[in-house]
């Protein structure tokens, strides 16, 4: 699913599951979609400092922790660059080997890694999220005004997508595109995202999100904008921003 929403240099890995293991202490992965084997899944095992930071975490957080993962490492193999530890820094975004950048995501039965050469994008977020309707009273804290007025008109127009979720989630890969180009925070108020639909195909499309803040220079230009995609599949709604060299 997220591989659709991402250009060709992007490696994509991404698991589902039921977010619970069998009897044999296996996770339930469908290893078509993963990349990963149920094997490898559930035996994927955290480097000493990973697992450090998960050790009293309920055992949700902990598989989600191992899982995206063992997801990241699959990638960095396609890469050619040999697994590591993958620790968080500042603010909790994840410290890529040198060289390479990406993203990493997880929702109740579903994880995803994105990685790049640095050389190929200069940046990109990921997320995805159980399609269904934000709880009440989130969408008001996390949207600008001329956003829901968008939103309404496309539930008019295609209600069996729940759009705030949909906003929320591109808000979110705004973000971690962000983060990496700037090392500040942006505000959920601190992006203006518009939502388009493909005419064709599944449930999906195109977004922009116009910076109300300075953006980032990248190769000596400020980027005023990201760009993105996003798609409605399986039970989940997946966003994607990339932030190209020019």
């Amino acid at each position: 699913m997220i591989e659709e929403l991402l250009p060709d240099p992007v490696v994509a890995v991404e698991a589902y599951g039921t977010d619970e293991r069998d009897d044999a202490g296996l996770y339930s992965v469908d290893a078509g979609h993963a990349g990963l084997y149920p094997e490898e899944a559930g035996h994927a095992g955290l480097y000493p400092e990973e697992a450090a930071l998960v050790a009293h975490a309920v055992p949700k957080r902990r598989r989600e922790f191992t899982l995206v993962r063992a997801c990241a490492r699959r990638a960095m193999e396609k890469l050619g660059v040999p697994p590591q530890p993958l620790l968080p820094g500042e603010r909790g975004a994840p410290r890529w080997p040198a060289g390479l950048t990406g993203s990493m995501t997880h929702c109740d039965g579903y994880c995803a890694a994105a990685l790049v050469r640095a050389a190929d994008l200069a940046s990109l977020g990921i997320d995805a999220e159980p399609h269904g309707p934000l709880p009440e009273g989130v969408l008001e804290s996390v949207s600008l005004p001329g956003e829901r007025v968008r939103l309404r008109e496309l539930a008019g127009q295609h209600p069996a997508v729940h759009w705030d979720r949909l906003l929320f989630s591109a808000k979110e890969s705004v973000y971690k595109a962000w983060f990496p180009l700037t090392g500040k925070w942006l505000d959920f108020s601190e992006a203006d995202i518009a939502i388009h639909v493909d005419p064709e195909g599944p449930p999906g499309g195109t977004l922009r999100a116009e910076l109300l803040v300075p953006g980032p220079l990248v190769g000596g230009v400020r980027r005023g904008a990201f760009e993105g995609r996003w798609t409605v599949q399986d039970g989940l709604v997946a966003t994607s921003v990339t932030v190209p060299h020019a």
